[in-house]
C-alpha cells in the first residue's frame, strides 16, 4: 500500500509540472504516452493469450490515432482514414505474415488495440485540445481534463478503501474477487466528491454552468464506467494468465494498470462535458 501512495502521489506531482510547463501540449502529450505504452502492454497480454499481434506498427498507429484531433487543429490534416488504413495494412500483414492458424487472432488482436485503446483515449485529447472558435480558455480545457482523470482515478482510491473498510459482497468474484460492491459505492461516492472539489477549485476557469453540483452529478457515470473499464483490463489480463499487465510502476503495475479506469470514462466524459461546460 506504501509503494501503491507513493507512486500516486509522484505521478500526480508529474503530471501537474508537464501542465505548468508545457500546458495544453503538453497534456496532449503526456496523453498520447500513456496511450502507446498502455497499446504495448495490452499487445503483450494478447501474446501471451496467443493472438500474435503485430505491436511495433500497431503502437505506431496507435500514436496517430490517439493524437489524431491535436494534429488535425495544429496542421489541418484529416484524422478520418487512419483506422481504415491501418485495417488494409494489418489484413496485408496478415494474410502475408501469420501462419493460417494465427491469422485471425492477429488481425482482430491489432485492431481491437487501436479502438479500444487508442481511439478511446482519443476523447482525453479532443478535450483538453483547443479548437478553433473556442468558448472555453486553454486553462479551461485542462480544468476539465484533470477532471476525468480525477474523477476516474479517485474512484479506484475510493472503491479500494471502502472495500477493505466494510466490503462484503463481491461485484465480480470470477473476473476481480476483491472488488465489492460497497467498494465500487464508496468509490463512486469518493469521485463525486472529488469531482466537485474540481469543479470548485477551477471556478476561474469554467463556464458558470459548471457548478460543484452538476460536476458531481456529471461524476457518478464516469466513475461507474471506470470501474467497468478496471473489470475489462482483469478479464484480458486473466485470458492472458498474468497477474500485471506490467512492471513498470511501484506498487501498481503497468501502464495499463494505471490507465485501465481512464479507457472508457474518456469518451463517456467527453459526451457528459459537452453539456456540462
Amino acid at each position: 500500500m506504501a509503494k501503491r501512495i507513493a507512486s500516486t502521489v509522484t505521478l500526480w506531482l508529474l503530471l501537474f509540472a508537464v501542465l505548468w510547463f508545457f500546458r495544453n501540449t503538453g497534456a496532449v502529450a503526456v496523453i498520447v504516452a500513456i496511450s502507446v505504452l498502455t497499446l504495448r502492454e495490452f499487445y503483450r497480454l494478447m501474446a501471451a493469450a496467443g493472438y500474435a499481434p503485430f505491436e511495433k506498427l500497431g503502437m505506431a498507429c496507435g500514436g496517430l490515432i490517439t493524437a489524431a484531433p491535436w494534429i488535425a487543429a495544429r496542421f489541418g490534416v484529416p484524422s478520418s482514414p487512419l483506422l481504415a488504413l491501418a485495417t488494409v495494412v494489418f489484413s496485408i500483414r496478415m494474410v502475408a505474415e501469420r501462419p493460417p492458424e494465427k491469422r485471425v487472432e492477429a488481425l482482430a488482436s491489432t485492431i481491437l488495440g487501436l479502438v479500444y485503446v487508442a481511439l478511446l483515449l482519443q476523447y482525453l485529447v479532443r478535450i483538453v485540445c483547443p479548437v478553433q472558435g473556442d468558448a472555453l480558455l486553454p486553462e479551461g480545457r485542462i480544468v476539465l481534463c484533470l477532471w476525468l482523470v480525477a474523477v476516474a482515478k479517485f474512484c479506484d482510491v475510493g472503491a479500494l478503501l471502502t472495500g477493505l473498510a466494510i466490503g462484503r459482497h463481491p461485484m465480480a468474484p470470477l473476473t476481480s474477487p476483491k472488488k465489492t460492491w460497497e467498494g465500487a459505492v464508496g468509490g463512486v461516492l469518493v469521485s463525486m466528491g472529488v469531482g466537485a472539489l474540481v469543479a470548485w477549485l477551477g471556478r476561474s476557469w469554467l463556464p458558470s454552468s459548471a457548478t460543484p453540483l452538476l460536476a458531481a452529478l456529471a461524476a457518478a457515470p464516469v466513475a461507474a464506467v471506470g470501474i467497468v473499464s478496471d473489470l475489462v483490463e482483469s478479464v484480458i489480463k486473466r485470458r492472458a494468465a498474468l497477474k500485471d499487465s506490467g512492471a513498470g510502476i511501484p506498487g501498481i503495475g503497468g501502464i495499463f494498470d494505471l490507465s485501465d479506469s481512464l479507457i472508457l470514462a474518456a469518451p463517456v466524459g467527453y459526451f457528459l462535458l459537452q453539456h456540462l461546460a
